[in-house]
């Protein structure tokens, strides 16, 4: 029987292949009771549990895939870095000793309470760090049980093998890589778990949150994924087969066509220079900056410096993090956003209690509240403008009272360097990003005091109409194309133009093919997104007509009807 799943699309391209379905890594963990004298050896085996567990991770980086190290270096870092969280060892050690409980239980307890504070964030990547605290987690079990992963069989007709699994681990793919698995499909996971950064940075068609794939799938069952449209078709009849036979093929010449693109610079039709820089993460996704050739990182979100510790990094640990960066980029721009946490990360000494942290204190505000904090992360931005191109990228700032506060943070922390004789750039810009609508009303206080603005679309669309856009009972509401949303972005664009400073958008919209001439004819001449989308934007932008742009993107601004707006989208985009 035919039958198609539709989930999230993560990893562009077609595959077609047979189902191979990997068992679900989750084990039971029983509950018992230890007597005094078996307590220390079952400390004992809990310690030899994570030692292995550190060494097999660590072991990966000699197998990993070439063309994706800098992902796998990245992932492998974060999992070595949740291992040797405290909440992981030291607290599960002392309630073995505390409760004489099994090593089992006492890490599944500590993983439980991990998994509910990062269910709290508000952030997407950050919420969906929980996926890697439990992949964690679960590879030490399995070491505790003795369990052994079984490779897929080998295919000897030579048939595609599409993976199939309720969830899979970045460390189960680096070692399934060898089995060539053309896709793979998860009933768990997001846009920003590291199973979807994976399978882009080896340009595998991935489709995840497809929810009941793995019960409704069978093993060797005929697959189709589009990985663009997050669609899988199950054992399709002949003619849909030929129809995906053919895109496929198209799909490799278009892949093939496009790293050509590397060399080109992004210029319209009447020769006008568009900037292309990317989002990335962590230090570790420079490699795939580069290979993508980005004129710059346009955000470098530095929250992945504060996951899983209680305690904020000091300022020589975010240093080394940011001079990588600059150093790495050899003189292109970087722009660092200072850390975008809220009320409900909880930093020892920091504990707060929101019952909205996506409207209380967050990002700039919790800086401003937290001056010390503030002043270590701004101290080592600063040092590390010292060793290349770096703009520091302040987020959340919603008027003129919150800017004067953060540029006077920045000038004391200037000055103390000055007294210490460390280096900086005294002249490095300062930008903040446009992401609530009061900063997108407030412009002018914006292009006065700051040196450039970077639009972020996601929260923007979300604050604009209300909507969380991680709610599945409203998420379909949550539209770049609303008038309202398409007003505030022609707004800002146009008042940065006219006010001569720089403009661009680092919000999901920038690496949007179908958004490209849209945001072109609004003004837009610099944009941000992840390094996989460049070549995709790059050769829209090469096709675009400007002046055609302009005009079919001023009825567009003109238009209130959602039908209108889309057709003439499509016009623009023919």
């Amino acid at each position: 029987m035919s039958f198609t799943l539709h989930g999230i699309a993560v990893s562009s391209g077609i595959a077609i292949g047979r189902a191979h379905l990997v068992s679900h890594t989750s084990l039971e963990v029983a509950h018992y009771v230890l007597p005094d004298h078996l307590v220390q050896e079952e400390i004992s085996r809990f310690d030899a549990a994570l030692e292995t567990t550190r060494q097999e991770l660590a072991a990966l980086r000699a197998v990993r895939p070439q063309q994706a190290a800098a992902e796998f270096d990245a992932f492998l870092d974060l999992h070595l870095m949740i291992l040797g969280d405290e909440h992981i060892s030291s607290a599960a050690r002392e309630m073995i000793a505390r409760e004489h409980c099994n090593a089992e239980w006492a890490l599944k307890v500590q993983m439980d309470e991990l998994v509910t504070h990062f269910e709290a964030f508000e952030d997407a990547y950050l919420s969906e760090r929980k996926t890697d605290v439990v992949q964690v987690v679960e590879r030490v079990l399995k070491t505790l049980s003795g369990h052994v992963s079984h490779a897929p069989p080998a295919e000897e007709d030579g048939t595609s093998m599409i993976l199939v699994a309720h969830d899979v681990s970045p460390a189960d793919l680096i070692q399934l890589k060898p089995h060539q698995f053309t896709a793979i499909l998860t009933d768990l996971g997001g846009a920003t778990s590291h199973t979807a950064i994976i399978a882009r940075g080896l340009n595998t068609p991935c489709v995840v949150g497809l929810h009941r794939a793995r019960q409704l799938v069978r093993e060797n069952d005929a697959l189709i994924v589009d990985g663009e449209q997050g669609v899988v078709i199950v054992n399709p009849d002949k003619q849909i087969l030929a129809e995906y036979k053919l895109r496929q093929d198209q799909w490799e010449l278009e892949r093939k066509k496009l790293k050509g693109l590397k060399t080109k610079r992004a210029i319209t039709l009447e020769g006008t220079r568009i900037e292309l820089h990317a989002n990335i993460e962590m230090p570790g996704d420079l490699q795939e900056v580069r290979d993508n050739a980005a004129a710059g990182v346009g955000l470098f979100r530095s929250e992945f410096l504060f996951l899983n510790r209680d305690e904020l990094p000091d300022e020589e640990e975010q240093f080394e993090a940011y001079r990588t960066v600059a150093e790495g980029m050899h003189g292109l721009p970087v722009t660092i956003r200072t850390f975008d946490l809220g009320a409900d990360k909880q930093i020892k000494g920091v504990q707060r209690v929101a019952s909205n942290p996506a409207l209380g204190l967050r990002a700039i505000r919790l800086c401003l509240a937290e001056p010390q904090l503030f002043r270590t992360q701004l101290r080592a931005l600063l040092r590390a403008s010292h060793y290349g191109n770096v703009k520091i990228l302040v987020p959340m700032l919603s008027g003129a009272a919150e800017i004067n506060q953060t540029l006077q943070a920045i000038a004391a922390a200037q000055q103390s360097l000055d007294n210490e004789g460390i280096p900086f750039n005294r002249e490095i810009p300062v930008g903040g990003m446009i992401e609530i609508p009061s900063a997108a009303l407030a412009l002018g206080a914006f292009t006065r005091k700051l040196d450039f603005v970077s639009i972020g679309t996601n929260d923007l669309i979300q604050y604009v109409l209300a909507i969380d856009r991680t709610d599945e009972e409203v998420a379909h509401l949550y539209d770049p194309l609303h008038p309202a949303v398409l007003q505030l972005l022609a707004h800002v664009i146009g008042g940065a133009n006219k006010a001569g400073i720089p403009v661009s958008v680092c919000g999901e919209m920038a690496g949007e093919v179908a958004y490209t001439r849209l945001l072109l004819g609004l003004g837009l001449r610099q944009f941000s997104m992840h390094p996989a989308q460049l070549f995709s934007v790059k050769q829209r932008i090469l096709t675009t007509s400007l002046t055609e742009a302009v005009t079919l993107t001023h009825k567009i601004l003109r238009a209130d009807d959602p039908m209108k707006i889309r057709e003439l989208l499509d016009r623009l985009n023919a």
